[in-house]
């Protein structure tokens, strides 16, 4: 049996993804690299206290990477920190990764990812998916979602406006960008990386709202 490994385990989707890996009966053993540890026991998983600052390769294996790091501006506080948490630690992260055997990279990117998009976030987005397409995994997932739902432990006034608002002209609103349940890419994710897909596949919202 497979060994995976969630980045971003006590974010909106990778707490989902967490949870579902445990109970999937598809990995034999689950591994989180976390800051503090979580509030979760099960006999699969290992939680490993980590500095993203200071990367420790050693601590980076699994056969498949589950990346669902992310923050905002606003959370972050300035651009450099931002690029730190979206683009250094989940390139790094892959990299030592894949020289350590890892056959699979899922990630979390965002609707709209583009490295030549004008918007900062997007692009930032469009960057990440690029350094890690060049490291060419046998199998690269990336998943693309709208405006995430789901209760944060750190509340984000402008996204609770936000999802009030596309939940109130929801019916109008394509399909492609309506805001999605984040247990509906963790879903997703857990289920398509057991399909034995290979090489670069992109998830758009749209699709990822069937899970």
């Amino acid at each position: 049996m497979k060994t995976a490994l969630v980045v971003g385990a006590t974010g909106l989707i990778g707490k989902h993804l967490t949870i579902r890996l445990l109970t999937s009966n598809f990995y034999s053993k689950v591994k989180v690299l976390i800051r503090k540890p979580l509030n979760i026991n099960h006999p699969n998983l290992e939680q490993i206290i980590f500095d993203f600052d200071s990367l420790d390769s050693s601590k980076i294996i699994a056969d498949d990477i589950f990346c669902c790091l992310g923050t905002t501006m606003k959370q972050a506080g300035s651009k450099a920190a931002f690029y730190k948490v979206d683009f250094t630690y989940p390139f790094a992260i892959a990299k030592a990764a894949l020289e350590n055997g890892a056959k699979q990279y899922l990630i979390v990117t965002a609707m709209g990812a583009d490295e030549k998009s004008i918007i900062y976030y997007n692009r930032v987005k469009g960057e990440i998916e690029k350094a890690i397409s060049d490291l060419h995994y046998p199998t690269l997932l990336i998943f693309r979602p709208s405006m995430l739902l789901g209760e944060r432990e750190e509340p984000r006034m402008g996204e609770k406006i936000g999802k009030i608002l596309m939940k109130a002209v929801n019916f109008i609103i394509p399909k492609r960008y309506k805001a999605i349940e984040s247990e509906k890419v963790a879903n997703a994710m857990l289920i398509l990386a057991q399909k034995g897909i290979k090489n670069k596949n992109i998830f758009e919202s749209d699709t990822l709202q069937s899970y």
